[in-house]
């Protein structure tokens, strides 16, 4: 039964992935091309791969959350937190993206990076490892709200 919510976990934020690239896939091939970006910009190739581990750690985290702590009220309000990133994270492909709009890319990045803090802290309050897998992605989010908030800055 572990390895069937494992594989739901990751099969659930593959599915986000999915649909963000597939919202990204609009516009990353011209309009993206077209705008100003800073110089400190990572070429794209390298979003597919870093997105991929960490919605595998994200994955990852959740089960262990899980599997590892008993229903409990808190555990639930973490769920909620992580349900509402996941979401958060979708939407921001949708509007810088799909509707090619840095600035409402910038305002879901910034929701997103309070509820990744919130789900980080929660989880690792109930177990530490679910939320020490988390800080990357934490990370990689600062840097992309940065990158997000510099596009925004270089093209309005």
């Amino acid at each position: 039964m572990r390895w069937i919510s494992l594989i739901g976990f990751t099969l659930l934020v593959l599915f986000i992935e999915f649909l963000g690239h597939k919202m990204t896939f609009v516009s990353v091939g011209d309009w993206y091309l077209t705008l100003n970006k800073p110089e400190w910009t990572p070429p794209s190739w390298l979003f597919g791969p870093v997105w991929t581990i960490l919605y595998l750690a994200i994955a990852i985290s959740g089960w262990l959350i899980w599997v590892k702590i008993k229903p409990s009220a808190i555990r639930r309000r973490a769920f909620y937190i992580y349900g509402a990133q996941l979401v958060a994270n979708l939407l921001w492909s949708y509007f810088f993206f799909f509707l090619k709009s840095p600035l409402l890319g910038l305002i879901d990045i910034i929701v997103l990076v309070v509820l990744i803090t919130i789900n980080t802290v929660l989880f690792g309050k109930l177990y530490k490892p679910a939320g020490i897998l988390l800080i990357p992605y934490l990370i990689w989010t600062l840097y992309a709200l940065s990158l997000n908030l510099a596009i925004w800055e270089l093209n309005r």
